[in-house]
């Protein structure tokens, strides 16, 4: 990942309802889930949930699958997986990080 990506995605992220729309997706696993299920879980309107998809796809952290009449949201793992290790990436000034079992956190930053 890139410095302009990780902006992207930071970027569609910085907003309370699309960090919940990918939190849920993320929950939801591979199988995905459809808007109308997204915006009943999330008590969000239709449309707006419409506009949030759509940032969170253009930043790649989701993927949209046509399902018959359905679109199927998934969470982009490898792209968040490659924002975090962009972000960690340089931790401890690359030397071997001590993470924390529980937290999954370094513990020597």
């Amino acid at each position: 990942m890139n410095e302009t990506q990780a902006v992207s995605a930071l970027s569609a992220l910085a907003h309370a309802q699309r960090l919940r729309v990918f939190r849920a997706l993320v929950v939801a696993g591979p199988e995905g889930l459809t808007p109308s299920i997204l915006a009943d879980q999330l008590d969000v309107a239709r449309n707006t949930l419409s506009f949030h998809l759509k940032e969170l796809a253009h930043a790649g952290l989701v993927t949209i699958e046509q399902q018959g009449r359905n679109l199927i949201y998934r969470a982009e793992y490898s792209r968040m997986n490659g924002l975090i290790g962009y972000l960690t990436e340089h931790c401890c000034q690359g030397g071997v990080c001590e993470v924390s079992p529980s937290s999954a956190i370094c513990t020597t930053c």
